[in-house]
C-alpha cells in the first residue's frame, strides 16, 4: 500500500487532526519508503522493540505512545537513539495516543469493553476535547474476584484488586493507562467497579471513601489491546502484514 495512503485513511480513521492531544500525533518518523507492506505494532517506542520491528523487516512502527510529547527540543540523548535507529532501518513511526483510546472501534477502552462483556452506555473522562474511557453494565452480573480472573487471563497480566465495592461486579467503568485519580468520577457515573491500568499511592483511600471496587489492571497491559485491534482492522481492510511486539514492563 502507498504509505500516503495509508497515512490519510489512518489520519481520517482514527480522527488525528480532530482529538488534541499532547504532543503531535500520526506521523512522527518519517523514512523513505513509499511503500507499506509490514506494520510492527507497539504500545511503546523502545531500541528493543525498533531493532525487533527490522529484524522481522517492518516498513512502519505503529504505537500508542509515541516519542514527541511536550516540551521536546532537540533530537539527542535517548531520544536521538530512538529516531537515528528509526531512520537507519527506514522505519516510519506512527504513534496514535489519545484517538486510539477513544476510538469506538478499536480503541482500548472500547475494546476491554467488549472482550469483558461489558455493554459501552456511555463515555466519560475528558482530558482534552474527547471523551475516552467508557461506561455500562456487564452482560451478567458475576462476582467481582472473576472479573479480576477475566482481566488477568485476557490482558495476560496480574491485577491488583481494592475490594471496597459490592461483591458482585455489574456496573463497570473502564479507563487504560493511568486512571487512578478518577474513582470520584467513576463512582458519579454509577459504576460499583472501575477497571484502570496505573495504580498510585496518593489515591489508595479514594476506592475505600467511595465504595468503589478497583482493579489495576497495569499501565502496559491494558493499553495492548488497541493497537493489536488496529493492527486486525488494516489486515481485514488492507491485506497489510501486522505483528504486536510485546514488550511487558509490569507497571
Amino acid at each position: 500500500m502507498k504509505t500516503q495512503d495509508l497515512l490519510h485513511y489512518l489520519n481520517g480513521y482514527l480522527r488525528i487532526d480532530e482529538i488534541k492531544d499532547y504532543g503531535p500525533q500520526g506521523l512522527q518518523v518519517e523514512a523513505e519508503k513509499s511503500e507499506v507492506h509490514k506494520i510492527a505494532l507497539g504500545v511503546d517506542v523502545s531500541p528493543a522493540i525498533i531493532k525487533s520491528a527490522a529484524a522481522w523487516g517492518a516498513d512502519m512502527l505503529l504505537v500508542h505512545h509515541g516519542i514527541l510529547w511536550r516540551n521536546v527540543e532537540c533530537l539527542s540523548g535517548a531520544l536521538g537513539q530512538r529516531v537515528r535507529l528509526l531512520l537507519k532501518h527506514d522505519i516510519h513511526l506512527y504513534a496514535a495516543h489519545l484517538p486510539l483510546d477513544a476510538h469506538a472501534e478499536v480503541g482500548n477502552n472500547a475494546v476491554l469493553a467488549q472482550m469483558l462483556g461489558v455493554s459501552v452506555e456511555n463515555w466519560w473522562c475528558s482530558p482534552t476535547n474527547v471523551p475516552i474511557g467508557v461506561v455500562g453494565h456487564l452482560h451478567q452480573p458475576i462476582p467481582v474476584t472473576e472479573l479480576v480472573a477475566q482481566v488477568n487471563e485476557k490482558l495476560r497480566t496480574q491485577s491488583r484488586l481494592l475490594a471496597h465495592g459490592p461483591a458482585q461486579a455489574e456496573r463497570v467503568a473502564i479507563l487504560s493507562g493511568f486512571g487512578a485519580d478518577e474513582v470520584a468520577e467513576a463512582r458519579k457515573l454509577g459504576a460499583d467497579t472501575y477497571i484502570t491500568g496505573e495504580s498510585s499511592h496518593a489515591h489508595y483511600w479514594a476506592a475505600s471513601d467511595y465504595g468503589l471496587n478497583v482493579i489495576f489492571a497495569g499501565h502496559y497491559a491494558s493499553e495492548t489491546v488497541g493497537v493489536q485491534a488496529l493492527g486486525q482492522h488494516l489486515t481485514a481492510q488492507f491485506g497489510l502484514e501486522t505483528r504486536f511486539f510485546d514488550y511487558p514492563t509490569g507497571m
